[in-house]
């Protein structure tokens, strides 16, 4: 099983600020450069919903900018609107208002197609129900990623091995997901939404249903993956407790970033 190294604490305390350029420029004086072209841009961004017959402001002028390789969080009550956000970084929908740019492309332009291929190559993403195929191993579930992704299968054998060796679950592969833990099950996730090698990696409250040691683990995973793997993971969390991890964090309350 691979042996985790602890992160040395950036000399600056996470703290929730509303402009992202701010952090990015607190995020400086740390301990790794940051690039100055922004992975994803988020601008002026706002999500309304029909409801009854009214409109439901979910998300009211969101600004954000995400850089290669960080850990970002994005904390808040259920309900702030972090997930509704989450799915329109990652193309899943298109924002009622503002515009959201990765690697320089417009996503709230593109359509549904195009959305889709760029989710497939350049996107990974965990859930908080693991979305693991009951009936495939937890080899077999990454391996299905790499075949959606249109990586050649020469290459999975290799990559599927070395993303599951680096959660931790190399002597697990071939056990199916009623097999394995609750905390097993999450880091197969994350293994097969890194498979692909991804720009970025969107994660929806990935430790919510684990107990605090093994998400205590998980982020050290992530942290791990972000040195290695040359990805940036956002990700939202009511967990105090990892706060300390990230290299941002962002407060949400009703639909809008708020500072302390």
């Amino acid at each position: 099983m691979l042996s985790w190294l602890p992160r040395k604490k950036s000399p600056e305390s996470p703290a929730s600020i509303d402009n992202a350029e701010d952090r990015h420029a607190a995020a400086a004086s740390g301990e790794r450069d940051t690039p100055s072209e922004p992975l994803l841009t988020v601008r002026g961004v706002e999500r309304s919903f029909d409801v009854g017959g009214q409109k439901l402001r979910v998300l009211k002028g969101i600004d954000l900018k995400l850089y290669p390789k960080q850990l970002v969080m994005l904390k808040g009550r259920s309900g702030s609107g972090k997930t509704t956000l989450m799915n329109l970084m990652g193309g899943l929908d298109t924002p009622t208002a503002g515009e959201i740019f990765f690697q320089g492309r417009p996503l709230h332009k593109l359509d549904d197609n195009k959305r889709t291929e760029i989710r497939r190559r350049d996107i990974g993403f965990i859930f908080q129900a693991y979305a693991l195929l009951p009936l495939l191993s937890a080899y077999e579930n990454v391996e299905l990623t790499l075949r959606m992704a249109g990586v050649p299968r020469s290459q999975w054998k290799k990559r599927i091995t070395e993303c599951l060796d680096m959660v931790g679950l190399s002597k697990r592969m071939h056990h199916r997901p009623s097999e394995l833990s609750g905390g097993e099950q999450q880091r197969v996730a994350i293994a097969k939404a890194i498979s692909h090698k991804p720009s970025l990696l969107l994660a929806d409250e990935p430790t919510a249903e684990l107990d605090s040691q093994m998400a205590a683990h998980i982020i050290t995973v992530f942290r791990h993956i972000v040195e290695t793997e040359n990805v940036t993971i956002c990700m939202t969390t009511h967990d105090l407790t990892i706060l300390e991890v990230a290299d941002h964090v962002y407060e949400m309350v009703d639909g809008v970033f708020v500072s302390k």
